[in-house]
């Protein structure tokens, strides 16, 4: 295995204990008092560390109607990445240039050690990205 790999597995393993941690003391907080809570997911980032920085590129490999590995039907509109190391379903929010977007993990991947996510075209085109960019990411938890 190479030390590049143990290096990402070792900075994913550290963000899910992170967002296991910040999870467990989200849920502890006393809920007497009400407050409205939105439906959709929010980044589950901590004052500590925020957002991570990643390489991103977009997905080259044919898509339309192929099963991914996560038993995904992809089409060219899909929005989702490639991971390798989160888990099929994941939903993880991602930024670049001042567009946030939350998408799900939808195929196992990248094949290239060149970058970490790999974005499909229809989200690549929502983000505005093209090549291999520096994008910023985050566990995405219920709301």
């Amino acid at each position: 295995m190479s030390p590049v790999l143990v290096q990402r597995q070792l900075a994913v393993l550290a963000a899910a204990v992170l967002a296991a941690v910040v999870a467990l003391a989200v849920a502890s907080r006393d809920d007497s008092v009400t407050e409205p809570r939105s439906a959709l997911p929010q980044p589950a980032v901590s004052n500590v560390t925020g957002w991570y920085p990643a390489l991103a590129g977009v997905r080259s490999r044919p898509l339309a109607g192929r099963v991914s590995g996560c038993g995904t039907l992809l089409t060219p509109k899909t929005l989702g990445v490639d991971h390798q190391v989160l888990p099929c379903g994941a939903k993880v929010f991602l930024a670049f240039h001042g567009t946030t977007v939350l998408t799900t993990v939808v195929d196992r991947g990248p094949f290239t050690p060149r970058f970490d996510f790999e974005v499909t075209p229809a989200l690549a085109d929502q983000l505005g990205l093209s090549g291999v960019q520096t994008i910023r990411w985050s566990f995405a938890r219920a709301g």
